[in-house]
C-alpha cells in the first residue's frame, strides 16, 4: 500500500505527471483522515485533478468531519465547490457516530487488573 504525503509536491521537477498516474491506476484509492487540516492552493489543485482523473473509478473517504465542514478548508471557492460537488454527489455516505474504538485498545498499565 502507497502512502502519499502531500500532492503538492513534484510539480517544478516533473514527476507529477507520473505520480497522477500512478494514483489514477489502482482500482481503488483509500483517503484516509480526509480535510484533517486546511489545505494549500497548490494541494487544493493536485486533489482536484486526482479526483476528476479518477472519476468512475472507486475512492474511499474516510473523515472525523462533517462533508458540509470540509469547504472552508479549501482555499479557492471554485476549487472546494467543484472537487467537493464530485465527491458528495456521487458518493455513498456511511455516518458513524459513537465513541471512538481506540481507548479499548490502549496497552494496558502492568499494575491495571
Amino acid at each position: 500500500m502507497e502512502q502519499v504525503a502531500d500532492l503538492a509536491g513534484g510539480h517544478a521537477d516533473r514527476p507529477w505527471d507520473k505520480r497522477i498516474r500512478e494514483l489514477v491506476r489502482p482500482d481503488v484509492l483509500i483517503l484516509d483522515d480526509f480535510a484533517m487540516r486546511q489545505l494549500g492552493a497548490a494541494q487544493a489543485d493536485g486533489l482536484c485533478e486526482l479526483v476528476s482523473e479518477r472519476q468512475g473509478r472507486s475512492l474511499t473517504i474516510t473523515s472525523n468531519r462533517a462533508p458540509s465542514d470540509w469547504y472552508p478548508l479549501f482555499p479557492n471557492p471554485v476549487v472546494a465547490e467543484s472537487l467537493l460537488d464530485r465527491l458528495i454527489n456521487t458518493s455513498h455516505q456511511v455516518i458513524m457516530n459513537g465513541p471512538s474504538y481506540r481507548p479499548n485498545k490502549r496497552p494496558r498499565n502492568p499494575t491495571e487488573k
